[in-house]
């Protein structure tokens, strides 16, 4: 890669923020607006420039561009006002290239007598993220404003010297006072904005490469996969998470496969694929661009060379079962040429393999990893988080799972389906080539181990209440929320209760959290009729007895855990009795699976339809919400009424307005005839 000094990026970028601009003559390929409680978010596509434009409402006013060019971004916070005010976009983004730089130019007005700039990050995501959440970010990527007449500039190069980022302000109407922004005669602030990035632009995947005749014609939906769909990845969600993110990629291929072309699956698969450890783990985040600049620096290396994190552990036992259900499935004509590809390595460079020799590493990695306890079943043997970790799987916050170590998602349903994958793939003999006759006896062996760990981890995570002990429970947490127990207590009725917990700690106790991984089963499972009356029959009664509410599906009940438990799993945090769409997409495509099958008695079926009618009522009373990534709620007026998560003050993240796996609702669909 060619390096410019940082002088002469320095003063190429000076140039280009003030010389002409060339925007695109008609239309952009996708630009739609969204607003979700206090962020106005606007997104544009269009060749080799996409952004995410957020503007926030309220007291403590933003604007941040979000790039996924290098998963870059500018942002602007200013000091907190001493009234709500609102932004309105006078003029949509449009894309600009000004010198060897790429982004948009908007004009945007917000009623209040000042405006002051409090901080500019302009860089990776990840700081713009942790300046956010915690008020850092590197010392490194600081940036200072110049103000020449009418305009405030930040501007800065790569830390390599590599083309940079700017953010213009360009005061439309008002003026410029001592740094400080002061309204015009109308009391208004208008602004012309221009936000860049040097970084190198994605390959997007147009929605015709992208979607079959079967998926859903949502248009909120189609945008947001449009935006986060590109040939060399998908980006896991924006703004927060414009790139590569694993287990988001696994899961939103699978969900969404049956509306997919078989390239866009193929895409998904590669992007997974290439960024495999030499052990065969699933790199859970890449950390790129100037994050992976200053991440090489501390590590004594030089270059931008991405950063793989192999921290989590789930996707490790995900990548065989998608690639199973798609080379078994609608890629079945096409799987022997599909797995002799030579797909270039991102955690090797230079590196070139068969998709089918990387698999059979990932699916050596599982054999390895489940082989304990298939041998000596035990709590002991089972999957934990990497040592000094609090997260390991898609309940990726430190109060996620409980404090537990021993994931009940992992452990119950992803090894057995990831060793199932592996005996299915032998036996349609994909993997032949790619296997020596030592590693074809090893693998032979993976169908038995899938059948130990089905029959002997789910037990581990049984939790069993009599029903006095739930009914108290039930009243009292229900007391303390503010919503009614009537309607939990009447569907208990004089039964015990039974679910799985969220985890294990590390004494092998159950986290006793009715939790939403039941829909892991019932996608990648095949559960006696018992087991799915039981269980999701458990998550299927009303809140606080199970997880359904007027808004949807929330993730974890904490009802019949501790007290101090119980605060870490609140309707503010991130993973607690929250709604997550993709959750409830999970739960519709497993239940449907379920329904699919013949072994199963007419009794059990029947109860598989009531809960499938009972959670697409939820889903659909959210439908607008579908392609946020979660939210909240509040009890009022007799009824669960949706908050959108981050508008609270107790909130502790925020919600992206697009999120690749909330838009899986393009292939999960409602039963016929809803």
């Amino acid at each position: 890669m060619k390096t410019l000094t940082r002088a002469a990026v320095t003063a190429a970028l000076a140039l280009t923020l003030v010389s002409p601009r060339i925007a695109a003559a008609a239309g952009p390929e996708l630009a739609y607006r969204l607003t979700e409680g206090q962020n106005l978010n606007a997104f544009i596509r269009d060749g080799a420039v996409a952004a995410h434009l957020l503007l926030r409402n309220g007291v403590d006013p933003r604007i941040l561009v979000a790039f996924p060019a290098g998963n870059s971004g500018t942002g602007l916070w200013f000091e907190r006002l001493d009234r709500s005010a609102e932004w309105r976009l006078d003029a949509a983004p449009k894309p600009v290239r000004e010198g060897v730089s790429r982004g948009i130019v908007f004009s945007a007005e917000i009623t209040t007598p000042r405006l002051v700039p409090r901080q500019a990050v302009l860089s990776n995501v990840r700081y713009l993220r942790d300046y956010q959440s915690v008020g850092r970010f590197p010392p490194e990527v600081a940036v200072k404003p110049s103000i020449a007449g009418d305009t405030i500039t930040y501007r800065r190069p790569r830390l390599d010297g590599a083309p940079g980022y700017g953010l213009a302000l360009r005061v439309i109407e008002g003026r410029i006072d001592q740094g400080a922004i002061i309204a015009g005669v109308k009391g208004k602030i208008r602004l012309e904005v221009t936000a860049l990035t040097g970084d190198a632009p994605l390959t997007p995947l147009p929605v015709p490469q992208l979607l079959n005749a079967r998926a859903a014609k949502d248009p909120a939906a189609r945008n947001a996969l449009a935006f986060l769909s590109y040939r060399e990845k998908f980006l896991a969600g924006s703004w927060r998470f414009n790139t590569y993110f694993g287990r988001d990629t696994l899961m939103s291929t699978r969900l969404l496969m049956p509306a997919l072309r078989p390239e866009a699956t193929e895409a998904g698969l590669n992007s997974v694929l290439a960024r495999l450890s030499a052990e065969g783990e699933v790199a859970h985040e890449e950390g790129i661009g100037e994050f992976a600049i200053l991440q090489n620096r501390k590590a004594g290396r030089p270059g931008d060379a991405a950063e793989l994190d192999y921290g989590m552990i789930d996707g490790d036992y995900m990548l065989g079962p998608v690639a199973a259900d798609y080379l078994l499935g609608p890629g079945r004509a096409r799987a022997a040429g599909y797995l002799a590809t030579t797909l270039a390595s991102e955690s090797r460079p230079g590196a070139r393999e068969p998709v089918g020799a990387l698999l059979v590493r990932n699916l050596r990695f599982v054999l390895a990893a489940a082989a304990p306890f298939a041998e000596a079943p035990g709590k002991a043997k089972l999957i934990a988080l990497k040592a000094g970790r609090m997260t390991g799987e898609w309940r990726d916050s430190n109060e996620g799972l409980g404090r537990g170590i021993y994931a009940y998602d992992v452990n119950a349903t992803l090894v057995p389906a990831a060793l199932e994958a592996a005996d299915r793939l032998l036996k349609a003999g994909l993997l032949d080539p790619y296997l020596s006759d030592q590693e074809r006896l090893r693998f032979k062996r993976a169908g038995e181990a899938a059948r130990v760990w089905r029959a002997k981890a789910p037990p581990l995570f049984d939790v069993k209440l009599d029903n006095d002990q739930a009914r108290r429970a039930i009243d009292t947490y229900a007391a303390s929320m503010g919503v009614p127990a009537t309607p939990a207590l009447t569907a208990l009725g004089g039964y015990s209760l039974t679910f799985h917990a969220l985890s294990l700690d590390a004494e092998g106790r159950p986290v006793p959290i009715v939790n939403s991984d039941e829909g892991f089963l019932l996608l990648f499972g095949a559960p006696s009729a018992r087991d799915l009356d039981t269980y999701l029959g458990a998550i299927m009664r009303p809140f606080p007895a199970g997880l359904m509410t007027d808004v949807g599906l929330v993730v974890a009940n904490p009802a019949f855990a501790g007290d101090e438990v119980k605060t870490r799993f609140s309707p503010a945090e991130y993973h607690g009795a929250v709604v997550w769409s993709w959750q409830q997409a999970l739960l519709a495509a497993g239940i449907e699976r379920q329904l699919a099958r013949r072994d199963l008695p007419q009794a059990t079926k029947v109860r598989l339809k009531a809960a499938q009618a009972s959670l697409w009522r939820a889903i659909d009373a959210t439908r607008a919400l579908q392609s946020s990534e979660l939210w909240s709620w509040t009890f009022r007026d007799g009824r669960y009424q949706v908050v959108p998560f981050g508008a609270g003050k107790a909130d502790v993240d925020e919600s992206n307005a697009a999120q690749l796996w909330s838009t899986v609702y393009l292939a999960v669909r409602p039963p016929a005839g809803k």
